[in-house]
C-alpha cells in the first residue's frame, strides 16, 4: 500500500453518462435491473407486494392488464410525485422515533418509494432509518411490533433451524444475509430479539448504499436468552425469556445456523453483526477461512478507520511502515481497527503480521494490554499485548503515560468514555508530532472522547480528525476544517457488492486491503487538506461501485472468483456492476403465468415479500 494514494479517476463511462446509469449490453445478467419484471400477481395481491406494488403510480395500461381499475385512484402520479407527498407525511410525525416508525411502514407498503424517499434526502433521514434513532427502535421492538420481518431462529429448537431457513427461497433466491444475536446492539447493549432489526437495518443500507437487491437479502436474529432484565421482566417481550445460553450450546447453535445457511443459500455472504464481545472475533475467525463472510464491528469499522487514517498520512507525509498508533478502548471495535492496520502495514511494508503489530499500542480498563494479564486478555487482544520488560519501571496504567512513552502518531479513541483525551493528553500528542492523526469513534455523540472544535483549538488548527458521528466543520483563527465522519456506510456495503457479484468463495485479507485502497482514494483531503478525509455518505453509491471494483478484481487475482464472464477492464467492469445494482425505480411489469412462474414472480421471495399478522 503506497503513501501516494491515486487521485479520484472518472473513466470515460462517468463521463459520457449519468452515476448509476443502466446499460443494457449486460441486460442479460441474472441480476440485471433493466427491461420489465415478470409478475404473476394480480388485483390486491399485487398491491399488497412491498417489491412489486407502485400504488397511484401504475400507468393504464398496467391497471387495466393486472386487475387494478377500482382498486386505486383515477389519476396516475409519477414517483416524484409519490415522494413528494411521502415527505410530507413524514414531516408531519412528531418526533424521531415516529419517524422511524412511518418508515417501517412505508417499506412494508412500496418498497421502491421506501428508498427513493430516503435517497432524495439522505442527509436528513440517515440518523432516522440508523443509528441513532434505530437504536430506540430496537429497544422498544416488543411495544412498538405489528408485522414479523426476517428470520426467528432460536437456541431451544437448533433441530428445526434449517428448516426454517429453507423457508425464505431456493439455492439462487438469497444474495446477502444478515445476522446477529442481539447481543452488543450500537452501543446499547443487550435488546434479544429486537436484534432482528438490527439485521434489517443494516440491509437497508446495503440497498440503500450498494444497490443490494432488496428482495433477495434475509436478516436473521438467534435468539439465545437475553440477559437484560429489563426485557426479562416486560410482559410484552417477544423473544425467550431466559437468560442467555453460553458455550458448547451456542457454539452448536450458530455452527448449526452457518452450516444451514451454506447448504440451502450457497452463494449467500453472511454479515455477522452485534454479536457480544466474548463471541464476534471468535466467530470471525471460526467461519472467515470456510464462507464468505464478514463482520462490520470487527472489519468494517477497521476498515473505514484505516481508509481516513491512509488519507490522514497523505497529508502529514507519512509512510504506514514508520507510523506509530495506540487504540484506547480495546473491545471488538478497537482491536478490529488495529488488526486492519496491522494487515494494512504487512501489505505495504512486507513485515510479518507479529513485527506489524509492534507498530500499535493497545490500551484498555487496567491500561496498556500486557502479556502478564493472561486469562484476563481477549482472543483479539492477545495479538497486542506487549513484553512487561519493555515497560518495567514505567508507568502504563493511564493514557497519558502511554502517550508520553510513545508518542504517537496516531489516536483512536473506541472506549465510550466521554472525554477520556482531555487537553492535557492532546496537547502531549501534538508536542511530538507536526499533524497529529485523532479519532474519538465512540458512539452515539454523547460518548465520544474529545469534541472535535476541542482538539481544533488545542492544536492549533493542526488535527487531523475523524469521528465516529457527524459533527460540523470546526475552526481555527477564522479557517474552517472539515470533519471526517468515520461511517461504515460507506464501506461495508461495496464490500458486500464485490462479494456478491463476484460470487467469492471468500473475503480475503488483500480484498479488504483492497477496498480499503479504492475508499481512501476518494477522500476529498487528497486534493485539500482542510477537506474531509472521508467522502461524504450521500455520496455512497458512487463510493460503492469503486470499492465493488476493487474487491471484485482482487477476487479474480487471488482465484476466489466464482462468477462467470467478469469484465477484464476497468470500464466494461463498472458497467456490469451498475447494471446489476438495485435502484428505487419503477420498472415496466410483464404478466406471467402462475403455474410456471418464479417464486419472485409469485410475490414469495425474500423479506420484503413475507406477511405476517400482528
Amino acid at each position: 500500500m503506497s503513501r501516494q494514494l491515486p487521485q479520484r479517476r472518472m473513466s470515460s463511462i462517468h463521463k459520457e453518462t449519468k452515476p448509476n446509469e443502466k446499460h443494457p449490453q449486460f441486460g442479460h445478467l441474472p441480476l440485471s435491473t433493466s427491461g420489465p419484471q415478470d409478475c404473476a400477481l394480480t388485483g390486491s395481491a399485487l398491491l399488497n407486494t412491498p417489491y412489486f406494488n407502485k400504488g397511484a403510480a401504475f400507468p393504464s395500461n398496467e391497471r387495466k392488464q393486472f386487475k387494478l381499475t377500482g382498486l386505486l385512484p383515477q389519476d396516475v402520479h409519477n414517483l416524484d410525485q409519490q415522494v413528494k407527498r411521502a415527505y410530507q407525511q413524514y414531516s408531519s410525525r412528531q418526533d424521531a422515533l415516529a419517524k422511524n416508525t412511518f418508515m417501517t411502514s412505508l417499506a412494508e407498503q412500496n418498497q421502491v418509494l421506501y428508498f427513493r424517499l430516503i435517497q432524495d434526502h439522505l442527509k436528513e433521514m440517515f440518523s432516522i432509518i440508523y443509528t441513532p434513532t434505530e437504536g430506540d427502535a430496537i429497544q422498544n421492538y416488543s411495544r412498538l411490533f405489528r408485522r414479523p420481518e426476517g428470520c426467528f431462529l432460536n437456541i431451544n429448537d437448533i433441530g428445526r433451524v434449517h428448516e426454517d431457513l429453507a423457508q425464505w427461497g431456493g439455492p439462487e433466491d438469497i444474495d446477502y444475509i444478515v445476522v446477529t444475536d442481539g447481543e452488543e446492539i450500537l452501543g446499547i447493549g443487550d435488546q434479544g430479539v429486537g436484534g432482528i432489526l438490527i439485521s434489517v437495518a443494516k440491509l437497508v443500507l446495503t440497498t440503500l448504499c450498494a444497490g443490494i437487491h432488496p428482495n433477495r437479502t434475509l436478516p436473521v436474529v438467534l435468539d439465545c436468552g437475553t440477559d437484560n432484565e429489563e426485557l426479562l421482566n416486560d410482559e410484552l417481550y417477544l423473544g425467550l425469556r431466559k437468560p442467555r445460553t453460553r458455550g458448547k450450546v451456542y457454539d452448536e447453535f450458530v455452527d448449526t445456523f452457518v452450516k444451514s445457511a451454506r447448504e440451502l443459500y450457497p452463494k449467500a455472504y453472511i454479515h455477522f453483526e452485534d454479536f457480544g464481545l466474548p463471541n464476534a472475533r471468535r466467530i470471525l475467525d471460526r467461519y472467515r477461512p470456510e464462507i464468505p463472510c464478514f463482520n462490520d464491528d470487527v472489519q468494517g469499522t477497521g476498515c473505514v478507520t484505516l481508509a481516513a487514517m491512509m488519507a490522514g498520512l497523505h497529508v502529514s507525509d507519512l509512510k504506514l511502515a514508520d507510523m506509530r498508533m495506540v487504540v484506547f478502548g480495546s473491545g471488538t471495535a478497537g482491536t478490529g481497527i488495529a488488526d486492519q492496520v496491522r494487515d494494512a502495514i504487512a501489505a505495504d511494508s512486507g513485515k510479518s503480521k507479529e513485527d506489524a503489530a509492534k507498530q500499535i499500542w493497545c490500551v484498555d480498563k487496567p491500561g496498556l494490554l500486557l502479556k502478564s494479564q493472561g486469562d484476563k486478555l481477549t482472543h483479539a487482544q492477545v495479538p497486542y499485548a506487549r513484553e512487561d520488560s519493555d515497560w518495567s519501571g514505567k508507568e502504563h496504567s493511564n493514557l497519558l503515560s502511554v502517550i508520553k512513552e510513545v508518542k504517537p502518531h496516531v489516536l483512536i479513541g473506541t472506549s465510550t468514555r466521554p472525554k477520556a483525551f482531555t487537553e492535557e493528553i492532546v496537547k502531549e500528542m501534538a508536542s511530538h508530532v507536526d499533524r497529529p492523526i485523532i479519532f474519538p469513534l465512540s458512539n452515539p455523540t454523547r460518548l465520544h472522547e474529545a469534541d472535535p472544535k476541542d482538539i481544533n483549538q488545542w492544536t492549533k488548527g493542526k488535527a487531523l480528525i475523524a469521528t465516529g458521528s457527524p459533527f460540523p466543520p470546526v475552526k481555527y483563527e477564522g479557517k474552517e476544517y472539515e470533519v471526517a465522519e468515520c461511517n461504515n456506510s460507506t464501506c461495508f456495503p461495496g464490500i458486500g457488492l464485490g462479494c456478491v457479484l463476484s460470487r467469492s468463495k471468500l473475503l480475503t485479507d488483500k480484498m479488504l486491503v483492497a477496498a480499503v485502497k479504492a475508499l481512501a482514494a476518494q477522500s476529498p483531503a487528497l486534493k485539500d487538506p482542510d477537506k474531509g478525509l472521508l467522502p461524504d455518505v450521500v455520496n455512497v453509491r458512487e463510493i460503492s461501485v469503486h470499492i465493488a471494483r476493487a474487491v471484485i478484481k482482487q477476487a479474480v487475482e487471488e482465484g476466489v472468483a466464482t462468477e462467470e464472464g467478469i469484465p477484464t477492464n476497468d470500464e466494461d467492469l463498472e458497467e456490469w456492476i451498475r447494471e446489476q445494482m438495485w435502484d428505487p425505480a419503477y420498472r415496466p411489469l410483464k404478466l406471467v403465468d402462475k403455474q410456471t412462474a418464479n417464486k419472485h414472480a409469485k410475490g414469495q421471495s425474500g423479506t420484503k415479500g413475507q406477511k405476517g399478522d400482528l
